[in-house]
């Protein structure tokens, strides 16, 4: 059967079908989403645990010990890290790249549940967990600034108000506020005083725990009406505390002013946040797992100003980092790159056949193959990133050769003096299994790619299909598309007058020719000389492979540096502030 020849007799459908190809493609192409790498998910799970007060050691040997007890008898996990702060405790499992996330989650939480009794029966809150990729950076961070409020207030402010605005942007994904932490009354006690009046620091937390609550007061009614007895026991302000009475003492009240200094501070004092010098407060941008970068950054960027109405007039809104401008300046060369590329390979296509219409037909196969590819890509749910470019980059070369070996068989047969339309039927029939496999060769080459394992075999898995892609549609535009376009546009060879251009480049062609085969005979006289440059040449290329530097992606410079600095195990939060 000759496949081709259905194509060349339904011109309308198989133009039809390439408009299709190429409309589907340019759509696809506004939706992928846009991204550095291939998006390569760890699944991984962060753990966290709070014991306020409690010092480092504590944590690690009466919470984060009995968790990872638990953790260890969960199938799948590759790496376990804790790490204990005063009051907190966080542990990180990391599982096969295999492993389903969500099954994941569910073990974990079975395991926090296990290992609920070896806890300290003190501890506030049972353990929580989140879903986590350590690959996925942040996509912006905001700076929020103020000279006449408090980085409490302005936290507050934060998680009030812009944190919710923002998490309803589309694409956003999660939205952190650091650099303090909400307003709160600290009561640091004064054990002489203590001492003096023989109060406990338990008696203390009782008065305060029962002086804070919500309680009912009950109801006063007669045969006719009700009327409830409301009191706001919520104390907020320091100077609320201070008059509160801790006990009696020979008769007088002792207040707890009198054993304790009593401000308005934050809930967690070993935080905070400085950028320019000046105290901020940190609100973090993740995006969702395939959202497109730069079209969530320009969102959140376009629903700034609303945000920052919405803040106190002397709070100032500054955006500190954004991941976008380094993946749109790499973006931005590699599609440049691509469409020279494909420019290139039209320009030589156009020097050496010498015809205008006979360059349009393996243009349109380059054209086409590379837009449906987009097509594939948004199906595969991949994203516009260097790598899928990249590839595409490189089947630029690939998928004009299927159109060139189909034309060049055509055209063999209208030289033998065959009609465009007889030639194509002939041609393309002649030529169907010597394109089908060449292009399933290309793609053959591609499979161990496809079958690695490991996060080397998912990051470059997208490259290798996507060039693949690129390849199949080739064949399939070259086995269709091109026969049809070579029945209407080429003409008979004595139908062409041959212009300058054409008479300079075939002189230039044979004298190349000439030179070739000068050459060619030289070398085949002196074969024992050709095969030891042949020799030494893989002999140097050896050497150099093993002392040329290895890694596992080429170093980059985004124009940012990152340091960090970390102090003695006995120093305190204020001296590591201070310096």
């Amino acid at each position: 059967m000759n496949f081709p020849a259905v194509f060349i007799r339904r011109p309308v459908a198989t133009t039809l079908i390439t408009l299709g190809i190429v409309l589907s493609g340019m759509i696809a192409f506004h939706l992928l989403p846009i991204a550095p790498l291939p998006q390569v998910d760890f699944p991984t799970i962060q753990v966290s645990a709070g014991l306020p007060g409690a010092d480092p050691e504590t944590m690690a040997t009466s919470v984060a010990a009995p968790l990872e007890r638990q953790f260890g008898r969960i199938a799948g996990v590759t790496e376990m890290t804790s790490t204990s702060f005063r009051g907190t405790t966080n542990i990180t499992l990391q599982f096969d790249l295999d492993r389903n996330i969500d099954g994941a989650a569910r073990d974990v939480q079975a395991a926090i549940n296990a290992a609920r009794g070896f806890l300290p029966p003190n501890l506030p809150n049972n353990p929580t967990y989140r879903k986590v990729n350590p690959a996925d950076a942040p996509i912006l961070l905001i700076a929020l600034q103020s000279d006449l409020i408090g980085t409490p207030q302005l936290y507050d402010v934060a998680t009030t108000i812009m944190q919710q605005k923002l998490s309803q942007v589309e694409g956003v994904g999660q939205v952190f506020v650091g650099g303090s932490s909400l307003p709160a009354v600290r009561v640091e006690l004064n054990p002489t005083m203590l001492n003096k009046y023989g109060i406990s620091l338990e008696d203390v937390r009782g008065v305060l725990a029962s002086t804070n609550v919500n309680r009912p007061k009950g109801q006063v009614s007669d045969d006719t009406r009700t009327w409830e007895i409301k009191a706001n026991d919520q104390l907020k302000k320091a100077r609320e505390y201070r008059d509160v009475i801790v006990t009696y003492r020979s008769g007088a009240a002792v207040k707890l002013s009198d054993v304790a200094n009593v401000t308005d501070s934050v809930e967690d004092v070993n935080t905070a946040g400085l950028m320019n010098g000046k105290p901020s407060v940190m609100v973090i941008v993740f995006r969702q797992p395939g959202a497109n970068i730069i079209e969530t950054v320009d969102r959140v960027r376009e629903i700034l100003p609303q945000v920052a109405a919405a803040l106190p007039g002397s709070a100032k809104v500054l955006v500190v980092q954004d991941r976008t401008p380094p993946i749109r300046g790499s973006l931005k060369n590699v599609e440049e790159s691509l469409i020279i590329s494909a420019g290139l390979v039209i320009m030589v296509v156009f020097l050496f056949l010498r015809r205008l219409r006979s360059t349009v037909i393996p243009a349109v196969a380059v054209g086409v193959s590379l837009i449906g590819t987009f097509g594939i890509m948004y199906l595969c749910d991949y994203n516009l990133d260097n790598l899928s470019l990249m590839a595409l980059t490189i089947a630029t070369g690939f998928v004009v050769d299927d159109a060139i070996v189909v034309l060049e068989n055509i055209t063999r047969y209208m030289e033998k003096g065959l009609s465009p339309r007889e030639a194509a039927l002939r041609g393309s029939k002649e030529i169907t299994f010597t394109v089908l496999s060449m292009s399933i060769s290309l793609v053959a080459v591609f499979i161990p790619i496809l079958l690695m394992s490991g996060m080397v075999g998912r990051l470059f898995r997208e490259f290798a299909v996507t060039l693949s892609a690129a390849i199949l549609v080739s064949l399939a535009v070259s086995l269709t598309t091109t026969p049809m376009m070579c029945t209407y546009l080429l003409r008979p060879e004595k139908s062409y007058s041959h212009h300058w251009l054409y008479r300079t480049s075939e002189n230039m062609f044979n004298r190349m020719k000439g030179l070739y085969d000068v050459t060619l005979r030289w070398a085949l006289r002196h074969s024992r000389l050709m095969l030891g440059v042949t020799l030494a040449t893989f002999m140097i290329n050896v050497g150099l492979f093993i002392i040329v530097p290895k890694g596992f992606f080429p170093e980059t410079d985004t124009g940012r540096i990152r340091g960090t600095i970390q102090g003695e195990q006995n120093v305190s939060f204020q001296a590591m502030k201070k310096n």
